[in-house]
This record gives C-alpha cells, sequence and structure tokens, in this order.
C-alpha cells in the first residue's frame, strides 16, 4: 500500500555545528504548505490574513477544487474582498503569468512544513506522491505532516488503522475550531503539532505558531494517539450531538453522556499507544525529555492486576498535552454563539430525524440522506467515515468493550441489524435507559457477573460463585460459566439496556472482520 518512505525529518545527514545552526535558522524562517484545501486550512489563512501582514503560509487546492469552495455561498458573502484577495495570493504564485494554483511540488519547493490536509479518501495516495516528489527535487528535509481526522482502510487486505501508526515518522497537526470561528479575529485557538522526536515536533510546532497571533501551537511526541483521538472524537461528536438535541430537556443525564465520551475517547487512544513499535524509543531516545515540551511528567502508566502481577495495559501519557484534550472536549459542547462542528452537527440530525420518524435510521446511506438534506456534505463527515470501519478498529487494537461502549451504541444505531433496532432507539431515547446502559455497559465481564450474583444471591450458582471469588480468590471466571444468572430473565425478559449490552459484545465477538 505504501512505496518505501524515506525518514521524515528537517535533518537528513550529519551537521557540523556551523550547518546546523544554518539549517534551524531555514526551518524557523519557513514557510507552512497546505495541500488539499478545505474548510480547516482556508480558514487558518483567513485567521492569518487577518493578523498578519508576513503571509507565512502557502495553499495548493486539490486539481480541480476551488479555493474557496468549502465554503457556503453565505460564508463567502461576508467575507472581506481584502482578506480574501491576501488568501488568494497564498495560493497563486507571484511569478505566474497564467494565474495558476500552486501544486503540490510548489509547496514542497518553496516550504519546510508541508501539511497533507486531505480526508481518508485521498491520504494515503497523497502521502506517496508527497514522498516521491521530495526525493525527485531533492528535498528530504522538507516535513511531511497530515491533519486526517478519520481511520483509513487498505480495501486489498480489508484492514483499517490509524495511518501514522503505519507511517510512524508522519508528523500529525490537530486544532479544536469551531465551524467558522477561525474567522473571528477577537478568538484564540490551542493546537498539537506531533512527530515521534521532540526536537523535530519543537520546531514545527515553532513555525505553525507564525502563521497567526490567535493560534497558539504546542509540541508533542504522540502522533499516533493524536490522530486516533482526532477520529474517535470525530465518531463521539455525533453522539454528543445527539444529546444535547434529543435529550435537552433531561440536563442530569448530559454531563454523564459527556464526560464518559470524553473518558472512553482517551482510554481508547491509551490503548493504541500500547500498540505502537516505537514506544520504548519514544522516550528512551530523545535529545532532551519530553518534559520540556511540556508534559507534566515523562510518562503515565496503567496497570490491571493479572494472576497475582501487575501488568501495564494502557498508556496515557499522551493526556498531558492540554490542546489534545481540549480538542475532544470542544468538539462536544454546544457553543454560546456560532455553530458546533459538523459532526456534532450530523449528530444534531440524526436526533431530529430519530423524533420525526421515531425509529432509528434504517443503515449509513439514509443517515448520509438526511445529513445532505439538512445541509451537510458527505466528505466533511469523517466521523461517519471512521465509524463505518470502527468494528475493525476494536479488533486491531484489542479495545475492550467496557471502554467503547459509547462508540458501540452508536454504530449500531446507524448501522446495526435490523432486528436490534428498536432496543437500541429505546435505549437512546429513553432517559433512563440510556443512564442505566451508561452505568452497566462500563463495567467489565467479571464486574457485570458479581453484580448478577448479588441480585439473584437466592440461586446456588451465585452464592457458590460469591463465596468463591471471596475465600478461594479466584480471579476471573470462564465466559461460558452461568454464575448469577437468573434463566428467568434470559434474554426477552431482561431490561432494555442489559438486552442490548448483551447483543453489542456478542455480535462484535462474533463477527468475521
Amino acid at each position: 500500500m505504501f512505496d518505501k518512505i524515506s525518514s521524515n525529518s528537517f535533518f537528513t545527514q550529519s551537521y557540523s555545528r556551523d550547518q546546523l545552526e544554518i539549517r534551524i535558522r531555514e526551518v524557523l524562517n519557513g514557510k507552512v504548505g497546505f495541500f488539499s484545501v478545505g474548510l480547516y486550512p482556508a480558514s487558518l489563512a483567513y485567521n492569518c490574513a487577518l493578523q498578519n501582514d508576513d503571509l507565512d503560509i502557502l495553499l495548493a487546492p486539490r486539481e480541480g477544487r476551488d479555493l474557496f469552495g468549502a465554503f457556503s455561498d453565505e460564508d463567502l458573502s461576508q467575507m472581506d474582498k481584502g482578506i480574501k484577495k491576501k488568501i488568494e495570493s497564498m495560493a497563486i504564485s507571484n511569478n505566474s503569468q497564467s494565474r495558476k494554483y500552486n501544486n503540490l511540488e510548489d509547496l514542497i519547493i518553496k516550504c519546510e512544513l508541508v501539511i497533507l490536509s486531505s480526508n481518508s479518501k485521498h491520504i494515503i495516495n497523497d502521502v506517496n506522491l508527497a514522498f516521491k516528489l521530495r526525493k525527485k527535487l531533492n528535498r528530504e528535509n522538507v516535513l511531511i505532516a497530515c491533519l486526517v481526522g478519520s481511520f483509513c482502510h487498505d480495501f486489498n487486505t480489508n484492514e483499517s488503522f490509524v495511518l501514522c501508526e503505519k507511517l510512524n515518522n508522519l508528523a500529525f497537526f490537530s486544532g479544536f475550531h469551531r465551524h467558522g470561528a477561525l474567522r473571528n479575529p477577537l478568538d484564540s485557538f490551542t493546537a498539537n503539532f506531533c512527530h515521534p522526536n521532540a526536537m523535530i515536533a519543537l520546531l514545527g510546532a515553532k513555525i505553525l505558531n507564525k502563521i497567526s497571533p490567535n493560534i497558539q501551537v504546542s509540541a508533542g511526541i504522540h502522533n499516533v494517539e493524536g490522530q486516533y483521538i482526532k477520529a474517535s472524537k470525530n465518531i463521539s461528536s455525533i453522539l454528543a450531538g445527539f444529546g444535547h438535541t434529543f435529550h435537552k430537556n433531561n440536563p442530569g443525564l448530559l454531563p454523564t453522556l459527556l464526560t464518559l465520551l470524553l473518558d472512553q475517547c482517551l482510554d481508547q487512544a491509551a490503548y493504541v499507544s500500547m500498540s505502537r513499535t516505537d514506544r520504548e524509543d519514544l522516550y528512551t531516545k530523545q535529545p532532551f525529555p519530553i518534559t520540556e515540551l511540556g508534559y507534566g511528567v515523562q510518562r503515565i502508566e496503567a496497570s490491571l492486576l493479572q494472576d497475582g502481577d501487575l501488568v501495564q495495559v494502557r498508556d496515557h501519557t499522551f493526556s498531558q498535552l492540554t490542546a489534545m484534550v481540549a480538542d475532544v472536549k470542544g468538539s462536544m459542547m454546544l457553543p454560546a454563539s456560532g455553530n458546533p462542528t459538523r459532526n456534532f452537527q450530523a449528530g444534531e440530525v440524526l436526533a431530529e430525524n430519530m423524533i420525526a420518524h421515531k425509529r432509528c435510521p434504517e443503515g449509513v446511506e439514509e443517515f448520509l440522506e438526511w445529513c445532505e438534506k439538512s445541509g451537510l456534505k458527505r466528505g466533511a463527515l469523517e466521523g461517519i467515515t471512521s465509524l463505518n470501519y470502527w468494528p475493525h478498529i476494536i479488533k486491531k487494537y484489542s479495545i475492550p468493550y467496557n471502554n467503547s461502549s459509547m462508540i458501540n451504541l452508536l454504530y449500531m444505531c446507524i448501522l446495526g441489524p435490523k432486528d436490534i433496532k428498536e432496543d437500541i432507539y429505546n435505549v437512546m431515547t429513553i432517559s433512563r435507559e440510556l443512564t442505566n446502559y451508561c452505568q452497566e455497559s462500563i463495567k467489565s465481564l467479571y464486574s457485570k457477573k458479581i453484580s448478577n450474583s448479588l441480585n439473584s444471591f437466592h440461586l446456588k450458582s451465585s452464592i457458590d460463585f460469591l463465596l468463591k471469588s471471596l475465600i478461594d480468590k479466584v480471579p476471573i471466571c470462564s465466559d461460558s460459566e452461568d454464575f448469577g444468572l437468573d434463566k428467568s430473565l434470559e434474554p426477552q425478559n431482561k431490561e432494555i439496556y442489559n438486552r442490548v449490552i448483551d447483543y453489542i459484545q456478542n455480535y462484535f465477538t462474533e463477527s468475521n472482520i
């Protein structure tokens, strides 16, 4: 799928002291190029043109695309004409007589950092092209980064993955922005620029910080985790938008729902972090400690007791990156003014149509039709793209069901089988059912068996299970053992939320991905 890719760094050779000084100055004085200009890079360019006389961004729209094509007619009518001309100058070379837009080759020649802002449909081809052009042009010290906000998929192998995990030296840039808010001259924004080498990350953050005084970019080394969070967050914000709209009259539910979405997003990324092939080098082979980048401590790991030993199961070091966590929180909030993110808006559309039709969507195509009728473009809804690949992702990265229960619920609502959708609808729309689902779905299998045993303590199997756990200290039981299960509650007499929890677990366990 990927051609052989060389290293991705500002420094591609051994430098003398004087050469290194010159190279660092070149990087710090360099420009940032954005290839494939959608709403986010065009909005960044607007903010840059609004705030600075020196334009430190160059733009290269994808061939056949208009520079301002991501904006609505209403947005375009509100833009300052002078600012629009400055943005056009970022996309057209000064010496271009034909007034043609820059292309990717132009960016690699003129910039020190090139960010491929393509979505998941194009990003793999664009990455391969960028590295080929870099070599052809003898510009291999140009750093390549991406900001793709969804999982990628290889259709030949039927495998879904986080792009930066496949290319672990690919830089990742991510920041939170409201739909259209980057055109506000007074608002400020934070972002992270991540690369596995701390010095490269720091230099990349420095040159991105130049583009506007309103944008503060912090350096980090967790590119894989950052990209995973972006994709998971885009899915989660759909459910947040649904919750804000459908349950706006249930103020006790929303804090639980939103907190769980945030926690699970970070927990999932912490499991993904453990799968990094370079995880140990990430902390031990840096030019300086990562605490100098703003991390509070060098490493944060979570352990579980397994067979009498504490085993490291999650790496939460990335959670010290404030801008990364703020991105997740911000995407799940309903703003006091302006519009929420597009994935959040898709969640609002889901709620409105489930109220109107009194059912879940029949499938992803119907949901996308609902979104398009509301003015949302398919290509902008990266959360839905990622949701399509969700079963692959939780299997690939061994993410436990109790750490992914909220996205699992949304997946079933949109892409699940018809025979479960009535129960899914009831769980998502009845406040008490959803609250119970939030509480019970985060429990591990063993925890649920303890709870079931206490609820049916009149059964001998329940008594035996609890006494065995307390006296013999048996750590866990086989999944096939029915400790604590009252057969009269199987399955039609169970509470709806419990039926859904069991169905989801069986569905993902038995599915052949």
